[in-house]
């Protein structure tokens, strides 16, 4: 099976250097070629809910989704620093949808307490996780394993920034 490859594009005004420091822990964990966009996205006022003072992840991915169109990539991953939510949540650090091949992430909540090495490690963690569901990952039970659904930054910071060995089958199954 070919190589997937992924558009990260920016969505507002994340850190042009948490952006560019993707590309390695996603080829080197996942096998996926990684091209960050030069073009951004605006920030997602369109998705801004005021009720909730936070922004809603579909709104995000439906506007990615159509980055898709005009690139030569398979997948597309938007970064951005608002808060994101879904209905049932009372925040995300991320989604991806598989059939629509789009996922965003969030570096709002990734930055309590966080700065530096923590913070881009973090990044990395949640990235190669979303990535990862994008490419036919599912959850996994292992706290450790960078494919378990993480609850806060700590739980994020337990993970390890590539799959377990159970994940890693799967992953090779895939890319079959």
């Amino acid at each position: 099976m070919p190589q997937k490859t992924l558009l990260l594009v920016t969505v507002g005004s994340p850190p042009s250097a948490l952006v560019n420091g993707l590309q390695d822990p996603l080829a080197t964990h996942l096998g996926v070629s990684t091209v960050v966009s030069r073009m951004a996205l605006s920030s997602p006022a369109y998705a801004f809910n005021k009720d909730r003072s936070q922004y809603h992840c579909n709104a995000i991915m439906r506007r990615l989704g159509t980055v898709l169109d005009d690139a030569p990539q398979d997948l597309v991953m938007g970064v951005t620093d608002a808060d994101l939510f879904e209905p049932d949540s009372p925040f995300i650090f991320g989604q991806a949808d598989r059939e629509s091949k789009v996922a965003v992430m969030s570096l709002f909540r990734l930055r309590q307490g966080a700065e530096g090495e923590t913070l881009r490690r973090r990044v990395q963690v949640e990235a190669v996780h979303q990535a990862g569901h994008l490419i036919g990952l599912s959850y996994c039970e292992d706290s450790r394993c960078v494919m378990f659904f993480p609850q806060s930054p700590q739980d994020i910071d337990r993970k390890s920034l590539g799959p377990c060995n159970v994940c890693r089958n799967e992953l090779n199954r895939l890319n079959r």
